[in-house]
């Protein structure tokens, strides 16, 4: 049995300058940060930070490869739970969150 290393990550925040498309405040690609191991030196893109259609809050879209089928459009989730537990994202989405509210307060 091999020991696992221990993965550290980063969020680096990238802001939407452009206000295009409305509503999206920023990308955001999650560092993978570790010592040693397959991921290191290795980043995941495709994050968005987005504000709420009420202006209540912000929301995290993960990244997503979309197709068609039968000309409907339709979403394949690139990051998905390993283990079946439905709020497994919720940790990662803090973090973004997190991440982008320490960005903003620095602007």
């Amino acid at each position: 049995m091999s020991k696992k290393s221990a993965e550290v990550v980063s969020v680096r925040i990238l802001p939407n300058t452009t206000g295009n498309p409305p509503g999206k405040l920023a990308d955001a690609e999650v560092i993978f940060e570790a010592d040693s191991g397959p991921f290191n030196g290795m980043k995941l893109i495709g994050f968005a930070v987005w504000e709420r259609r009420g202006g209540n809050g912000r929301n995290v879209t993960f990244p997503a490869r979309q197709y068609s089928v039968n000309g409907e459009r339709r979403s394949f989730a690139l990051l998905r739970p390993a283990n079946g537990e439905l709020n497994a994202q919720d940790a990662v989405r803090d973090l973004i969150l997190a991440a982008y509210s320490a960005t903003e307060t620095q602007v």
